[in-house]
């Protein structure tokens, strides 16, 4: 199956088993340039982990932890099936990004992975998309803006994805959908439509998938 099988509906990519392939502590770790790739961002502790586990149906596939700062390289993801030797190509990748804004960790530390973050997001040609993940209960922080100002400056398509919406009362949902768009809607590289999910409670999630099958099929 290749990428351009995946746009007749989400079962291809979301309907069968992932893997975890490698961690990439440094660039020159990165997988070779090939399948297209979309990423998840967000401050530490947002929920990236829950989320790609949600999306993927699997539990314990990216690991999470009550401690923020605790994903410290490019974790990536395929499909099962294509990490053998001479296997196809995987039809795509999703990357678990560290987290930025705080880390329990020492700060050259957490300054070295946060360089490998940025300079990822800047020369990565197969990277179709970034998924901004913001916590529902805090909305958009100063962090959040430096990195989406980033992405913007260097032409990376993002888009903006609430997270754990179960946690705010539910008629408080579109109003924050509303006041989150107004506050993207001038950045150029911001997808102009903002989603809303709990990874815990399984919202959202079909809208998310068909976003990321869309991405990587156009």
């Amino acid at each position: 199956m290749m990428a351009s099988d995946a746009g007749q509906d989400d079962k291809p990519l979301f309907g069968n088993p992932w893997i975890f392939i490698r961690g990439v502590p440094s660039l020159k770790f990165l997988p070779p340039e090939g399948p297209p790739e979309v990423a998840f961002a967000g401050r530490s502790n947002v929920g990236k982990s829950s989320l790609i586990n949600a999306l993927t149906g699997q539990k314990g596939l990216a690991r999470t932890s009550n401690t923020p700062g605790r994903t410290q390289e490019l974790n990536y993801f395929v499909p099962d099936g294509y990490s053998g030797e001479g296997a196809d190509l995987p039809p795509m990748a999703l990357v678990d990004m560290p987290g930025y804004g705080y880390a329990q960790a020492p700060k050259d530390q957490v300054d070295a992975w946060t360089k490998l973050v940025f300079d990822y997001l800047r020369g990565r040609a197969t990277l179709k998309r970034v998924y901004v993940l913001i916590d529902s209960r805090h909305g958009i922080k100063k962090n959040d803006e430096e990195v989406m100002s980033l992405l913007d400056k260097a032409a990376v398509s993002y888009q903006v994805v609430l997270t754990k919406t179960d946690k705010i009362k539910e008629a408080g949902v579109p109003r924050l959908l509303a006041e989150t768009m107004e506050k993207i809607r001038k950045r150029p590289a911001a997808y102009p439509v903002v989603l809303s999910t709990s990874s815990e409670k399984g919202k959202g999630l079909d809208e998310l998938r068909a976003a990321i099958v869309e991405t990587v099929t156009q």
